[in-house]
């Protein structure tokens, strides 16, 4: 797989990353767990040069975590540049669960030790602010971010889902080295002032969710074709009179798939790929077969008229998540 950097001064990976999570949270719930498959995939990812790892504590909570640390157990955890989060908790009822920022430092000095001790490591190589926590300055949780990478248990710093002023003023009082937001074919938001910012400033762009969450993989045609217990189910776009509309727009992504010899997965990806030289997305999976396909999208070359033609996509009809 090709490769890129971290932004301008961050570590060596592929230019297709592995979002972890639906390993154990979030996507088709009702399903049976398979971790032995899950780890499987991990290795795989990391053997196809998918070497880009993304978790975070609240994911499970806390069993993604410990998914990856036995993942990479073993002298894996080498070959891996790997990412966790913190700064979401988990409230509400076991079966009504609700995750909410939480940016206290003396939170976050407890949680990277938590998460070392579920990644079976001494240092993750980027560690997030999940959400800037309304209630506390962003200086004063990025200010307990730069202790962890004082102290050396993590590499560099990250954050998620902010603006531009939010990044200015982690950049106050440390270097951030990646912005993670969603950002695909039918999210687009982002592309307007952070992303250009993150260019200007050297700071790599992770896009969370760059298939749409699932969407533009062309595998759902109606709202019956959810799993069960699956979160997606509460999703706006994903309502049947909305999914209806939006359909529109996979059928384009799988046509010019097709007059490439490609598959919508590996054009969603490459165009989010072309959003720049440190854009690298992390798509999720829990099986070998679409981890094969995102990872071909290394080789997908989109042209320019395939770009201006994927950029005139209608914006999809919902908002991103209610």
């Amino acid at each position: 797989m090709r490769t890129t950097t971290l932004g301008s001064k961050g570590p060596e990976v592929g230019v297709v990353g592995l979002g972890c999570m639906g390993m154990s949270y979030g996507y088709d719930m009702s399903s049976r767990r398979d971790e032995d498959a899950s780890i499987a995939v991990i290795d795989q990812a990391l053997d196809l040069g998918m070497t880009f790892l993304d978790t975070a504590d609240v994911y499970g909570p806390c069993t993604n975590e410990e998914l990856v640390g036995r993942a990479l157990a073993g002298g894996r955890r080498e070959r891996a540049v790997l990412a966790t989060k913190v700064g979401m908790v988990h409230q509400g009822s076991a079966g009504s669960p609700r995750a909410v920022p939480k940016g206290s430092p003396d939170h976050i000095r407890r949680s990277i030790d938590e998460s070392l001790g579920r990644l079976g490591t001494d240092h993750v190589d980027l560690y997030y602010l999940h959400r800037v926590d309304p209630e506390v300055p962003i200086e004063d949780s990025v200010g307990a971010l730069a202790e962890a990478v004082a102290a050396g248990k993590a590499r560099a710093i990250g954050l998620s889902e902010v603006t531009v002023e939010q990044i200015r003023r982690a950049q106050s009082v440390h270097p951030i080295t990646a912005v993670q937001s969603e950002l695909s074919l039918w999210t687009r938001d982002w592309t307007e002032e952070v992303l250009p910012y993150c260019k200007e400033q050297g700071i790599a762009f992770v896009p969370y969710s760059p298939l749409g969450k699932g969407f533009l993989t062309g595998r759902f045609s109606s709202f019956d074709d959810l799993p069960q217990d699956d979160f997606r189910r509460g999703l706006a776009r994903f309502q049947q009179d909305a999914l209806r509309q939006n359909l529109a727009i996979a059928d384009k992504v799988r046509q010019i798939a097709d007059r490439l010899d490609a598959t919508p997965a590996q054009v969603a990806l490459a165009w989010v790929m072309a959003q720049g030289e440190y854009v690298v997305p992390i798509p999720g999976t829990k099986t070998s077969r679409y981890l094969r396909d995102n990872a071909g999208a290394s080789d997908v070359e989109l042209t320019a008229a395939d770009l201006a033609e994927l950029d005139a996509l209608p914006v999809p009809t919902g908002g991103r998540y209610f």
